[in-house]
């Protein structure tokens, strides 16, 4: 099941692959078998083509937000596209329906945000006590609505963009080593503004997830070379 997406959940979602750690292979195997059987009408698949879409691989790959800006596809069409696709690969991977469904990749995604606890975020009162002594992790912050998280924050609409690019990025299966603090506005990207801690806050947490997990000989999170 695909998640709220008035959630800040939802929103970072539906701008993240329709599925997350195929391998190559996977990929190559869907992409060889075109659109399947059954997809949609020609007259969608042909729009989808003319997007770039051009078969189950690259629709694999491709964000929601991408799907709906095709003309005709919404997000029932995009809960179907993704169906598909699933009941596709799972008859060319084994094991991939169960790994792969929608509940098992927003599992995987929330359980992600859950091992980031949010710090010493600018939470008014009654939300920090609502969320106990531990406080909240960056899954109980996404799992707000944008109304909530405004409240919350105490930030702008506007800042609260860059929080939901900052979960984007920390969700993709590959991050990139920076958080968008850079992605808000070029008025917004001062350290000081509200948005900015948040965002530079979710950083450090992420840092310390990859250096915790780093192998002791690994490659630094700044992409050190490794040691002789």
């Amino acid at each position: 099941m695909m998640p709220l997406p008035e959630t800040l959940f939802g929103e970072a979602c539906a701008r993240l692959p329709l599925f997350d750690g195929l391998s190559d292979e996977a990929i190559d195997r869907l992409a060889a078998g075109g659109f399947g059987r059954g997809l949609l009408t020609a007259a969608l698949r042909a729009r989808l083509r003319k997007a770039g879409l051009a078969d189950m691989g690259a629709l694999a790959r491709a964000t929601p937000a991408e799907l709906m800006a095709v003309r005709k596809i919404g997000p029932v069409r995009v809960l179907t596209i993704r169906a598909h696709v699933l009941g596709e690969l799972a008859r060319r991977v084994p094991g991939a329906r169960a790994a792969h469904d929608g509940e098992a990749t927003d599992r995987r995604r929330l359980d992600r945000l859950r091992a980031l606890p949010a710090g010493p975020l600018p939470l008014v009162g009654t939300v920090a006590e609502r969320f106990g002594p531990p406080g909240p992790t960056w899954a109980d912050l996404a799992s707000m609505r944008r109304a909530e998280a405004i409240r919350a924050l105490g930030i702008a609409a506007a800042d609260l963009d860059a929080i939901v690019s900052a979960l984007v990025l920390t969700l993709l299966p590959d991050p990139p080593r920076s958080l968008p603090v850079a992605a808000m506005r070029e008025e917004d990207t001062a350290p000081e503004t509200r948005a900015g801690r948040v965002c530079a806050e979710l950083q450090r947490a992420r840092d310390r997830e990859w250096e915790a997990a780093a192998p002791a000989t690994g490659a630094s999170p700044s992409g050190g070379r490794r040691r002789s």
